[in-house]
Protein backbone atom coordinates (compact mmCIF):
# COMPACT_ATOMS: atom_id res chain seq x y z
CA UNK A 1 0.00 0.00 0.00
CA UNK A 2 0.97 3.67 -0.38
CA UNK A 3 3.84 4.99 1.76
CA UNK A 4 4.77 1.49 2.93
CA UNK A 5 1.52 1.19 4.90
CA UNK A 6 0.49 -2.48 5.17
CA UNK A 7 -2.89 -3.18 6.72
CA UNK A 8 -2.80 -6.22 9.00
CA UNK A 9 -4.87 -8.05 11.56
CA UNK A 10 -2.94 -6.39 14.40
CA UNK A 11 -4.56 -3.06 13.52
CA UNK A 12 -8.05 -4.50 13.03
CA UNK A 13 -8.66 -7.45 15.33
CA UNK A 14 -9.10 -7.32 19.08
CA UNK A 15 -10.42 -9.92 21.50
CA UNK A 16 -10.25 -11.11 25.08
CA UNK A 17 -7.93 -14.16 25.37
CA UNK A 18 -10.35 -15.76 27.82
CA UNK A 19 -13.22 -15.50 25.34
CA UNK A 20 -16.12 -13.13 24.89
CA UNK A 21 -16.57 -10.30 22.41
CA UNK A 22 -14.47 -10.11 19.25
CA UNK A 23 -14.04 -6.79 17.44
CA UNK A 24 -12.93 -6.22 13.86
CA UNK A 25 -12.23 -2.60 12.84
CA UNK A 26 -14.04 -1.45 15.97
CA UNK A 27 -17.20 -3.39 15.18
CA UNK A 28 -18.39 -6.56 16.86
CA UNK A 29 -17.59 -9.66 14.81
CA UNK A 30 -18.40 -13.36 15.12
CA UNK A 31 -16.53 -16.46 13.94
CA UNK A 32 -18.67 -18.64 11.66
CA UNK A 33 -17.96 -22.13 10.37
CA UNK A 34 -17.94 -21.99 6.53
CA UNK A 35 -19.58 -25.43 6.32
CA UNK A 36 -22.56 -24.06 8.27
CA UNK A 37 -22.77 -21.21 5.75
CA UNK A 38 -22.62 -23.79 2.97
CA UNK A 39 -25.51 -25.70 4.49
CA UNK A 40 -27.47 -22.46 4.80
CA UNK A 41 -26.83 -21.82 1.11
CA UNK A 42 -28.09 -25.27 0.18
CA UNK A 43 -31.23 -24.91 2.30
CA UNK A 44 -32.01 -21.49 0.78
CA UNK A 45 -31.54 -22.77 -2.76
CA UNK A 46 -33.78 -25.77 -2.01
CA UNK A 47 -36.39 -23.46 -0.47
CA UNK A 48 -36.54 -20.47 -2.83
CA UNK A 49 -34.45 -21.48 -5.86
CA UNK A 50 -31.09 -20.38 -7.27
CA UNK A 51 -32.19 -16.93 -8.44
CA UNK A 52 -33.73 -15.84 -5.14
CA UNK A 53 -30.84 -17.30 -3.12
CA UNK A 54 -28.35 -15.42 -5.28
CA UNK A 55 -30.23 -12.18 -4.64
CA UNK A 56 -30.23 -12.79 -0.87
CA UNK A 57 -26.49 -13.52 -0.66
CA UNK A 58 -25.58 -10.66 -3.01
CA UNK A 59 -27.54 -8.15 -0.94
CA UNK A 60 -26.09 -9.59 2.29
CA UNK A 61 -22.56 -9.20 0.94
CA UNK A 62 -23.31 -5.68 -0.29
CA UNK A 63 -24.50 -4.61 3.16
CA UNK A 64 -21.43 -6.23 4.76
CA UNK A 65 -19.08 -4.40 2.39
CA UNK A 66 -20.83 -1.06 2.89
CA UNK A 67 -20.73 -1.38 6.70
CA UNK A 68 -17.06 -2.42 6.64
CA UNK A 69 -16.05 0.59 4.53
CA UNK A 70 -18.02 2.89 6.79
CA UNK A 71 -16.43 1.50 9.96
CA UNK A 72 -12.88 1.49 8.59
CA UNK A 73 -12.95 5.12 7.55
CA UNK A 74 -12.15 6.21 11.09
CA UNK A 75 -10.94 2.96 12.67
CA UNK A 76 -7.51 3.05 11.00
CA UNK A 77 -5.05 5.98 10.67
CA UNK A 78 -4.86 5.92 6.87
CA UNK A 79 -1.91 7.72 5.25
CA UNK A 80 -4.42 9.22 2.83
CA UNK A 81 -7.98 8.55 1.72
CA UNK A 82 -6.95 6.73 -1.49
CA UNK A 83 -5.47 3.89 0.58
CA UNK A 84 -8.79 3.44 2.39
CA UNK A 85 -10.59 3.41 -0.94
CA UNK A 86 -8.41 0.58 -2.25
CA UNK A 87 -8.40 -1.51 0.93
CA UNK A 88 -11.45 -3.67 0.15
CA UNK A 89 -9.47 -6.52 -1.41
CA UNK A 90 -7.01 -6.61 1.49
CA UNK A 91 -9.91 -6.79 3.95
CA UNK A 92 -11.39 -9.71 2.03
CA UNK A 93 -8.12 -11.57 2.49
CA UNK A 94 -7.73 -10.66 6.18
CA UNK A 95 -11.25 -11.90 6.92
CA UNK A 96 -10.34 -15.32 5.51
CA UNK A 97 -13.01 -15.24 2.81
CA UNK A 98 -10.76 -15.27 -0.26
CA UNK A 99 -7.20 -14.46 -1.38
CA UNK A 100 -7.21 -11.42 -3.66
CA UNK A 101 -4.56 -11.07 -6.38
CA UNK A 102 -3.99 -8.21 -8.78
CA UNK A 103 -4.57 -8.82 -12.48
CA UNK A 104 -1.74 -7.80 -14.79
CA UNK A 105 -3.19 -6.69 -18.13
CA UNK A 106 -1.41 -6.52 -21.48
CA UNK A 107 -1.78 -3.35 -23.60
CA UNK A 108 -3.65 -5.28 -26.29
CA UNK A 109 -6.39 -6.43 -23.85
CA UNK A 110 -8.43 -3.26 -24.10
CA UNK A 111 -9.29 -0.60 -21.50
CA UNK A 112 -8.80 -1.51 -17.86
CA UNK A 113 -12.08 -1.81 -15.89
CA UNK A 114 -12.76 0.33 -12.82
CA UNK A 115 -11.84 -2.62 -10.57
CA UNK A 116 -10.45 -6.05 -11.37
CA UNK A 117 -9.04 -8.92 -9.33
CA UNK A 118 -8.36 -12.62 -9.38
CA UNK A 119 -9.69 -14.58 -6.41
CA UNK A 120 -8.10 -17.73 -4.98
CA UNK A 121 -9.44 -20.07 -2.29
CA UNK A 122 -12.95 -18.60 -2.33
CA UNK A 123 -14.86 -20.09 0.61
CA UNK A 124 -18.13 -19.64 -1.33
CA UNK A 125 -16.99 -21.60 -4.36
CA UNK A 126 -15.61 -24.29 -2.04
CA UNK A 127 -18.88 -24.64 -0.12
CA UNK A 128 -21.07 -24.57 -3.23
CA UNK A 129 -19.05 -27.40 -4.77
CA UNK A 130 -19.17 -29.34 -1.50
CA UNK A 131 -22.93 -29.15 -0.94
CA UNK A 132 -24.39 -28.61 -4.42
CA UNK A 133 -21.77 -29.67 -6.96
CA UNK A 134 -20.61 -27.73 -9.99
CA UNK A 135 -22.88 -24.88 -11.06
CA UNK A 136 -23.65 -23.44 -14.49
CA UNK A 137 -23.10 -19.86 -13.27
CA UNK A 138 -20.71 -17.95 -10.96
CA UNK A 139 -21.41 -18.69 -7.28
CA UNK A 140 -19.32 -16.21 -5.23
CA UNK A 141 -22.38 -14.09 -4.59
CA UNK A 142 -21.66 -12.61 -1.15
CA UNK A 143 -18.00 -11.97 -2.06
CA UNK A 144 -19.07 -10.09 -5.17
CA UNK A 145 -21.65 -8.19 -3.13
CA UNK A 146 -19.04 -7.30 -0.47
CA UNK A 147 -16.67 -5.85 -3.06
CA UNK A 148 -19.51 -3.87 -4.64
CA UNK A 149 -20.79 -2.55 -1.31
CA UNK A 150 -17.32 -1.48 -0.18
CA UNK A 151 -16.52 0.30 -3.46
CA UNK A 152 -19.95 1.96 -3.58
CA UNK A 153 -19.47 3.52 -0.14
CA UNK A 154 -15.90 4.75 -0.61
CA UNK A 155 -16.64 6.20 -4.07
CA UNK A 156 -19.95 7.79 -3.18
CA UNK A 157 -21.77 6.18 -6.12
CA UNK A 158 -23.05 2.69 -7.10
CA UNK A 159 -20.25 0.36 -8.16
CA UNK A 160 -21.47 -3.07 -9.21
CA UNK A 161 -19.33 -6.16 -9.70
CA UNK A 162 -19.66 -9.60 -11.19
CA UNK A 163 -17.56 -12.69 -11.84
CA UNK A 164 -16.45 -13.42 -15.39
CA UNK A 165 -15.01 -16.76 -14.30
CA UNK A 166 -15.62 -18.83 -11.17
CA UNK A 167 -14.15 -21.98 -9.61
CA UNK A 168 -17.70 -22.96 -8.71
CA UNK A 169 -18.53 -23.40 -12.39
CA UNK A 170 -15.32 -25.25 -13.26
CA UNK A 171 -12.84 -22.45 -13.95
CA UNK A 172 -9.28 -22.50 -12.58
CA UNK A 173 -9.75 -19.25 -10.64
CA UNK A 174 -12.41 -16.65 -9.94
CA UNK A 175 -12.12 -13.43 -11.96
CA UNK A 176 -13.94 -10.35 -10.64
CA UNK A 177 -14.60 -7.02 -12.40
CA UNK A 178 -16.41 -3.95 -11.06
CA UNK A 179 -17.72 -0.87 -12.84
CA UNK A 180 -19.89 2.15 -12.04
CA UNK A 181 -23.55 1.48 -12.78
CA UNK A 182 -23.56 3.81 -15.82
CA UNK A 183 -20.61 1.97 -17.44
CA UNK A 184 -22.26 -1.41 -17.54
CA UNK A 185 -23.58 -2.36 -20.97
CA UNK A 186 -27.25 -3.25 -21.41
CA UNK A 187 -26.52 -6.98 -21.66
CA UNK A 188 -25.42 -6.97 -18.00
CA UNK A 189 -28.80 -5.96 -16.58
CA UNK A 190 -29.41 -9.60 -15.65
CA UNK A 191 -26.43 -9.43 -13.27
CA UNK A 192 -27.18 -5.97 -11.89
CA UNK A 193 -30.71 -6.85 -10.85
CA UNK A 194 -29.35 -8.97 -7.99
CA UNK A 195 -28.19 -5.75 -6.29
CA UNK A 196 -31.66 -4.24 -6.34
CA UNK A 197 -34.19 -4.70 -3.57
CA UNK A 198 -36.80 -5.16 -6.28
CA UNK A 199 -35.12 -8.48 -7.03
CA UNK A 200 -36.19 -9.86 -3.65
CA UNK A 201 -39.52 -8.05 -3.67
CA UNK A 202 -40.30 -9.62 -7.02
CA UNK A 203 -39.40 -13.10 -5.76
CA UNK A 204 -41.53 -12.66 -2.64
CA UNK A 205 -44.43 -11.42 -4.77
CA UNK A 206 -44.13 -14.51 -6.99
CA UNK A 207 -44.07 -16.79 -3.93
CA UNK A 208 -47.12 -15.02 -2.47
CA UNK A 209 -49.05 -15.36 -5.74
CA UNK A 210 -48.10 -19.03 -6.00
CA UNK A 211 -49.32 -19.68 -2.44
CA UNK A 212 -52.61 -17.88 -3.14
CA UNK A 213 -53.15 -19.94 -6.29
CA UNK A 214 -52.38 -23.15 -4.39
CA UNK A 215 -54.87 -22.20 -1.68
CA UNK A 216 -57.58 -21.45 -4.29
CA UNK A 217 -56.97 -24.78 -5.99
CA UNK A 218 -57.12 -26.56 -2.64
CA UNK A 219 -60.43 -24.89 -1.76
CA UNK A 220 -61.92 -25.78 -5.14
CA UNK A 221 -60.68 -29.35 -4.78
CA UNK A 222 -62.22 -29.71 -1.33
CA UNK A 223 -65.53 -28.24 -2.48
CA UNK A 224 -65.59 -30.60 -5.45
CA UNK A 225 -64.87 -33.62 -3.27
CA UNK A 226 -67.59 -32.56 -0.83
CA UNK A 227 -70.14 -32.25 -3.68
CA UNK A 228 -69.11 -35.71 -4.88
CA UNK A 229 -69.66 -37.12 -1.42
CA UNK A 230 -66.02 -38.19 -1.12
CA UNK A 231 -64.10 -37.82 2.11
CA UNK A 232 -60.88 -36.00 1.27
CA UNK A 233 -57.84 -38.22 1.36
CA UNK A 234 -54.78 -36.57 2.98
CA UNK A 235 -52.74 -37.34 -0.14
CA UNK A 236 -55.40 -35.90 -2.46
CA UNK A 237 -56.31 -39.29 -3.96
CA UNK A 238 -59.91 -39.83 -5.14
CA UNK A 239 -61.25 -43.36 -4.89
CA UNK A 240 -64.54 -45.03 -4.03
CA UNK A 241 -64.05 -48.42 -5.66
CA UNK A 242 -62.71 -51.29 -3.57
CA UNK A 243 -60.08 -52.07 -6.22
CA UNK A 244 -58.58 -48.58 -6.16
CA UNK A 245 -58.81 -48.29 -2.38
CA UNK A 246 -56.85 -51.53 -2.17
CA UNK A 247 -54.12 -50.14 -4.48
CA UNK A 248 -53.83 -46.96 -2.38
CA UNK A 249 -53.59 -48.99 0.81
CA UNK A 250 -50.79 -51.13 -0.68
CA UNK A 251 -48.99 -47.99 -1.91
CA UNK A 252 -49.06 -46.55 1.60
CA UNK A 253 -47.65 -49.74 3.03
CA UNK A 254 -44.93 -49.81 0.36
CA UNK A 255 -44.00 -46.21 1.20
CA UNK A 256 -42.84 -47.29 4.67
CA UNK A 257 -39.97 -49.35 3.24
CA UNK A 258 -37.30 -48.58 0.64
CA UNK A 259 -38.01 -51.51 -1.69
CA UNK A 260 -38.26 -50.94 -5.44
CA UNK A 261 -41.87 -50.73 -6.66
CA UNK A 262 -43.26 -51.59 -10.09
CA UNK A 263 -46.55 -49.87 -10.93
CA UNK A 264 -48.46 -51.46 -13.81
CA UNK A 265 -51.64 -50.56 -15.65
CA UNK A 266 -53.00 -49.17 -18.88
CA UNK A 267 -51.93 -45.79 -20.18
CA UNK A 268 -53.61 -42.94 -18.31
CA UNK A 269 -54.68 -44.81 -15.16
CA UNK A 270 -52.58 -42.62 -12.86
CA UNK A 271 -49.32 -44.52 -12.36
CA UNK A 272 -47.27 -41.37 -11.68
CA UNK A 273 -49.85 -40.22 -9.11
CA UNK A 274 -49.36 -43.49 -7.21
CA UNK A 275 -45.58 -43.06 -7.46
CA UNK A 276 -45.90 -39.57 -5.96
CA UNK A 277 -48.07 -40.95 -3.16
CA UNK A 278 -45.34 -43.48 -2.34
CA UNK A 279 -42.75 -40.68 -2.26
CA UNK A 280 -44.91 -38.23 -0.29
CA UNK A 281 -45.64 -40.75 2.46
CA UNK A 282 -42.10 -42.07 2.73
CA UNK A 283 -39.16 -40.86 4.82
CA UNK A 284 -37.79 -39.36 1.58
CA UNK A 285 -40.63 -36.86 1.21
CA UNK A 286 -38.39 -33.90 2.08
CA UNK A 287 -36.06 -34.73 -0.83
CA UNK A 288 -36.56 -34.61 -4.60
CA UNK A 289 -39.09 -36.58 -6.64
CA UNK A 290 -37.53 -36.87 -10.11
CA UNK A 291 -39.56 -38.31 -12.99
CA UNK A 292 -38.37 -39.37 -16.44
CA UNK A 293 -40.32 -40.91 -19.31
CA UNK A 294 -37.95 -43.54 -20.69
CA UNK A 295 -39.92 -43.71 -23.94
CA UNK A 296 -39.48 -39.98 -24.59
CA UNK A 297 -35.66 -40.04 -24.53
CA UNK A 298 -33.70 -41.38 -27.47
CA UNK A 299 -31.54 -44.44 -26.87
CA UNK A 300 -28.35 -42.45 -27.51
CA UNK A 301 -29.22 -39.90 -24.80
CA UNK A 302 -30.87 -42.11 -22.19
CA UNK A 303 -27.59 -43.23 -20.57
CA UNK A 304 -26.37 -39.64 -20.24
CA UNK A 305 -29.80 -38.52 -18.96
CA UNK A 306 -29.89 -41.17 -16.23
CA UNK A 307 -26.23 -41.42 -15.25
CA UNK A 308 -24.76 -38.05 -16.30
CA UNK A 309 -21.63 -37.38 -18.35
CA UNK A 310 -18.16 -35.92 -18.11
CA UNK A 311 -17.00 -32.90 -20.06
CA UNK A 312 -15.89 -33.95 -23.54
CA UNK A 313 -17.53 -37.39 -23.32
CA UNK A 314 -19.28 -36.73 -26.63
CA UNK A 315 -20.00 -33.89 -29.05
CA UNK A 316 -21.92 -31.19 -27.20
CA UNK A 317 -20.77 -32.27 -23.71
CA UNK A 318 -19.26 -28.88 -22.86
CA UNK A 319 -19.29 -29.40 -19.09
CA UNK A 320 -19.71 -32.09 -16.45
CA UNK A 321 -23.35 -32.92 -15.82
CA UNK A 322 -24.99 -34.99 -13.11
CA UNK A 323 -27.62 -37.50 -14.22
CA UNK A 324 -31.10 -38.01 -12.83
CA UNK A 325 -29.94 -40.68 -10.38
CA UNK A 326 -27.64 -38.12 -8.77
CA UNK A 327 -30.33 -35.43 -8.95
CA UNK A 328 -32.68 -37.72 -7.01
CA UNK A 329 -30.07 -38.52 -4.33
CA UNK A 330 -31.88 -38.99 -1.03
CA UNK A 331 -35.25 -38.96 -2.79
CA UNK A 332 -37.23 -40.94 -5.35
CA UNK A 333 -36.59 -41.57 -9.06
CA UNK A 334 -39.69 -42.44 -11.10
CA UNK A 335 -38.89 -44.39 -14.27
CA UNK A 336 -42.04 -44.15 -16.35
CA UNK A 337 -42.47 -46.49 -19.34
CA UNK A 338 -39.56 -48.60 -18.10
CA UNK A 339 -40.63 -51.32 -20.53
CA UNK A 340 -39.29 -49.12 -23.35
CA UNK A 341 -35.71 -49.13 -22.05
CA UNK A 342 -33.54 -50.61 -24.84
CA UNK A 343 -31.72 -53.89 -24.24
CA UNK A 344 -28.30 -52.18 -24.23
CA UNK A 345 -29.36 -50.04 -21.26
CA UNK A 346 -31.10 -52.74 -19.23
CA UNK A 347 -27.83 -54.29 -18.00
CA UNK A 348 -26.51 -50.86 -16.92
CA UNK A 349 -29.75 -50.04 -15.14
CA UNK A 350 -29.64 -53.40 -13.34
CA UNK A 351 -26.08 -52.69 -12.18
CA UNK A 352 -27.09 -49.33 -10.71
CA UNK A 353 -30.00 -50.92 -8.84
CA UNK A 354 -27.75 -53.66 -7.47
CA UNK A 355 -24.63 -51.64 -6.63
CA UNK A 356 -26.34 -48.37 -5.67
CA UNK A 357 -23.75 -46.40 -7.64
CA UNK A 358 -23.57 -44.68 -11.03
CA UNK A 359 -20.77 -44.07 -13.47
CA UNK A 360 -21.07 -40.99 -15.64
CA UNK A 361 -20.51 -41.39 -19.38
CA UNK A 362 -16.83 -40.71 -20.06
CA UNK A 363 -15.69 -41.39 -16.47
CA UNK A 364 -13.99 -44.43 -14.90
CA UNK A 365 -14.99 -43.75 -11.32
CA UNK A 366 -18.32 -44.60 -9.70
CA UNK A 367 -20.42 -42.40 -7.43
CA UNK A 368 -22.63 -43.73 -4.64
CA UNK A 369 -26.31 -42.78 -4.86
CA UNK A 370 -29.10 -43.22 -2.33
CA UNK A 371 -32.26 -43.39 -4.43
CA UNK A 372 -35.63 -45.11 -4.08
CA UNK A 373 -36.73 -46.31 -7.54
CA UNK A 374 -40.38 -46.55 -8.56
CA UNK A 375 -40.89 -47.86 -12.11
CA UNK A 376 -44.04 -47.98 -14.21
CA UNK A 377 -45.12 -49.61 -17.44
CA UNK A 378 -48.24 -50.27 -19.49
CA UNK A 379 -46.61 -53.30 -21.08
CA UNK A 380 -47.07 -56.88 -19.89
CA UNK A 381 -43.47 -57.38 -18.77
CA UNK A 382 -43.87 -61.13 -18.18
CA UNK A 383 -44.66 -61.48 -21.89
CA UNK A 384 -41.74 -59.17 -22.77
CA UNK A 385 -39.45 -61.42 -20.69
CA UNK A 386 -40.81 -64.54 -22.42
CA UNK A 387 -40.12 -62.98 -25.83
CA UNK A 388 -36.58 -62.03 -24.78
CA UNK A 389 -37.14 -58.30 -25.05
CA UNK A 390 -36.80 -57.54 -21.34
CA UNK A 391 -34.20 -58.98 -18.95
CA UNK A 392 -35.68 -61.36 -16.43
CA UNK A 393 -33.22 -60.34 -13.68
CA UNK A 394 -34.08 -56.65 -14.18
CA UNK A 395 -37.80 -57.49 -14.10
CA UNK A 396 -37.44 -59.22 -10.73
CA UNK A 397 -35.24 -56.41 -9.40
CA UNK A 398 -37.93 -53.83 -10.31
CA UNK A 399 -40.85 -55.97 -9.18
CA UNK A 400 -40.00 -56.35 -5.49
CA UNK A 401 -43.44 -54.84 -4.84
CA UNK A 402 -45.97 -54.66 -7.69
CA UNK A 403 -49.05 -52.44 -7.74
CA UNK A 404 -51.59 -53.11 -10.47
CA UNK A 405 -53.90 -50.16 -11.12
CA UNK A 406 -57.25 -51.25 -12.62
CA UNK A 407 -58.56 -49.37 -15.67
CA UNK A 408 -61.32 -46.82 -15.14
CA UNK A 409 -63.95 -49.02 -16.81
CA UNK A 410 -63.44 -51.56 -14.00
CA UNK A 411 -63.95 -48.98 -11.26
CA UNK A 412 -66.95 -47.00 -12.41
CA UNK A 413 -67.64 -45.79 -8.88
CA UNK A 414 -64.62 -43.52 -9.29
CA UNK A 415 -65.77 -41.85 -12.54
CA UNK A 416 -68.15 -39.29 -11.06
CA UNK A 417 -66.00 -38.09 -8.11
CA UNK A 418 -63.00 -37.89 -10.44
CA UNK A 419 -65.01 -35.96 -13.03
CA UNK A 420 -66.18 -33.44 -10.43
CA UNK A 421 -62.67 -32.95 -9.12
CA UNK A 422 -61.31 -32.51 -12.67
CA UNK A 423 -64.14 -30.07 -13.38
CA UNK A 424 -63.12 -27.86 -10.44
CA UNK A 425 -59.46 -27.95 -11.49
CA UNK A 426 -60.24 -27.16 -15.14
CA UNK A 427 -62.56 -24.31 -14.17
CA UNK A 428 -59.84 -22.78 -12.02
CA UNK A 429 -57.17 -23.26 -14.67
CA UNK A 430 -59.25 -21.82 -17.52
CA UNK A 431 -60.80 -19.03 -15.48
CA UNK A 432 -64.36 -20.28 -16.13
CA UNK A 433 -67.24 -20.28 -13.64
CA UNK A 434 -68.41 -23.80 -14.40
CA UNK A 435 -69.52 -25.43 -11.19
CA UNK A 436 -71.55 -28.54 -12.01
CA UNK A 437 -72.37 -31.39 -14.39
CA UNK A 438 -75.88 -31.66 -15.81
CA UNK A 439 -77.64 -35.00 -15.10
CA UNK A 440 -77.55 -35.91 -18.82
CA UNK A 441 -73.79 -35.23 -18.90
CA UNK A 442 -73.27 -37.39 -15.81
CA UNK A 443 -75.25 -40.18 -17.42
CA UNK A 444 -73.03 -40.15 -20.51
CA UNK A 445 -69.84 -40.03 -18.48
CA UNK A 446 -70.97 -43.17 -16.65
CA UNK A 447 -71.91 -44.97 -19.90
CA UNK A 448 -68.58 -44.44 -21.66
CA UNK A 449 -65.82 -47.08 -21.33
CA UNK A 450 -62.87 -44.61 -21.12
CA UNK A 451 -60.19 -46.52 -23.04
CA UNK A 452 -57.80 -43.64 -22.24
CA UNK A 453 -58.69 -43.88 -18.54
CA UNK A 454 -58.27 -40.91 -16.17
CA UNK A 455 -56.18 -38.96 -18.69
CA UNK A 456 -58.99 -39.18 -21.27
CA UNK A 457 -61.57 -38.24 -18.64
CA UNK A 458 -59.52 -35.16 -17.75
CA UNK A 459 -59.26 -34.13 -21.40
CA UNK A 460 -63.00 -34.62 -21.93
CA UNK A 461 -63.88 -32.54 -18.87
CA UNK A 462 -61.47 -29.76 -19.83
CA UNK A 463 -62.95 -29.64 -23.33
CA UNK A 464 -66.43 -29.41 -21.87
CA UNK A 465 -65.44 -26.60 -19.49
CA UNK A 466 -63.82 -24.68 -22.34
CA UNK A 467 -66.87 -24.99 -24.65
CA UNK A 468 -69.87 -24.82 -22.33
CA UNK A 469 -71.94 -21.62 -22.44
CA UNK A 470 -73.56 -21.80 -19.01
CA UNK A 471 -72.44 -22.57 -15.48
CA UNK A 472 -72.77 -26.32 -15.81
CA UNK A 473 -71.54 -28.86 -18.34
CA UNK A 474 -74.33 -30.16 -20.58
CA UNK A 475 -74.40 -33.38 -22.56
CA UNK A 476 -73.75 -31.44 -25.78
CA UNK A 477 -70.46 -30.10 -24.37
CA UNK A 478 -68.92 -33.56 -24.14
CA UNK A 479 -66.80 -35.11 -26.94
CA UNK A 480 -68.74 -36.90 -29.65
CA UNK A 481 -67.56 -40.38 -28.66
CA UNK A 482 -68.73 -39.80 -25.07
CA UNK A 483 -72.12 -38.46 -26.20
CA UNK A 484 -72.59 -41.52 -28.41
CA UNK A 485 -71.85 -44.08 -25.71
CA UNK A 486 -74.68 -46.66 -25.46
CA UNK A 487 -76.19 -47.43 -22.06
CA UNK A 488 -74.51 -49.94 -19.82
CA UNK A 489 -77.04 -52.74 -19.63
CA UNK A 490 -75.42 -54.52 -16.71
CA UNK A 491 -77.51 -53.60 -13.63
CA UNK A 492 -75.74 -52.27 -10.57
CA UNK A 493 -77.52 -51.51 -7.31
CA UNK A 494 -81.33 -51.35 -7.62
CA UNK A 495 -82.62 -52.73 -11.00
CA UNK A 496 -84.01 -50.06 -13.29
CA UNK A 497 -87.43 -50.12 -15.00
CA UNK A 498 -87.51 -51.75 -18.44
CA UNK A 499 -89.20 -48.64 -19.96
CA UNK A 500 -86.37 -46.41 -18.68
CA UNK A 501 -83.70 -48.70 -20.13
CA UNK A 502 -85.53 -48.82 -23.47
CA UNK A 503 -85.72 -45.03 -23.55
CA UNK A 504 -82.01 -44.66 -22.78
CA UNK A 505 -81.02 -47.18 -25.41
CA UNK A 506 -83.18 -45.64 -28.15
CA UNK A 507 -81.89 -42.13 -27.41
CA UNK A 508 -78.28 -43.38 -27.33
CA UNK A 509 -78.61 -45.04 -30.76
CA UNK A 510 -80.31 -41.90 -32.15
CA UNK A 511 -77.41 -39.76 -30.84
CA UNK A 512 -74.89 -42.17 -32.31
CA UNK A 513 -76.56 -41.70 -35.70
CA UNK A 514 -76.49 -37.92 -35.42
CA UNK A 515 -80.30 -37.66 -35.14
CA UNK A 516 -80.98 -39.66 -38.33
CA UNK A 517 -84.36 -41.28 -37.52
CA UNK A 518 -84.50 -43.55 -40.58
CA UNK A 519 -81.09 -45.12 -39.85
CA UNK A 520 -81.96 -45.41 -36.14
CA UNK A 521 -85.28 -47.14 -36.86
CA UNK A 522 -83.52 -49.53 -39.25
CA UNK A 523 -80.89 -50.47 -36.69
CA UNK A 524 -83.54 -50.95 -33.97
CA UNK A 525 -85.64 -53.01 -36.37
CA UNK A 526 -88.76 -50.87 -35.78
CA UNK A 527 -90.78 -48.64 -38.08
CA UNK A 528 -90.04 -44.93 -38.40
CA UNK A 529 -93.59 -44.18 -37.16
CA UNK A 530 -92.97 -46.27 -34.05
CA UNK A 531 -89.71 -44.43 -33.40
CA UNK A 532 -91.47 -41.08 -33.92
CA UNK A 533 -94.21 -42.05 -31.44
CA UNK A 534 -91.68 -43.05 -28.79
CA UNK A 535 -89.67 -39.87 -29.24
CA UNK A 536 -92.85 -37.82 -28.83
CA UNK A 537 -93.65 -39.80 -25.72
CA UNK A 538 -90.19 -38.99 -24.34
CA UNK A 539 -90.61 -35.31 -25.18
CA UNK A 540 -87.51 -35.49 -27.36
CA UNK A 541 -86.91 -32.48 -29.68
CA UNK A 542 -86.42 -34.83 -32.69
CA UNK A 543 -90.14 -35.63 -32.52
CA UNK A 544 -90.94 -32.04 -33.51
CA UNK A 545 -89.02 -32.29 -36.82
Amino acid sequence: MAGGFELGLNELLSFEPGGGLIHFAGQRAVLMDPVALGLLRKELIDLVGMTAARGIFTRLGYAHGWRTAEALKTAVPWPDESVWRRAGGRLHTLQGQVRVERVERRPDEGPEPFAEAQWRDSYEAEQHLLHLGRADQPVCWSLTGFASGYMSYVNGKPIYGTELRCVGQGDAACHFVGRPAEEWSTECTEVLRFYETQCMEGVLAQVTDALKQAERKLRAKRQSLARAGVTEDPAGMVARSEAMLRVINLARRAAKVDSTVLVTGESGVGKERIARLIHDESTRAHKAFVAVNCAAVTESLLESELFGHARGAFTGATHDRAGLFEAAHGGTLFLDEVGEVPASMQAKLLRVLQEREVRRVGENTSRKVDVRVVAATNRELTEEVRLGRFRQDLYYRLRVIELKIPPLRERREDILPLARLLLAEASERLGRKVAALAPEAVDQLLRYDWPGNVRELGNAVERAVALCEGQRVEREDLPEEVRAAPPNLVPSGNPRRLEDMEKEYILAVLAQNGGNRARTAEQLDIGVATLYRKLKQYGHPEAAH
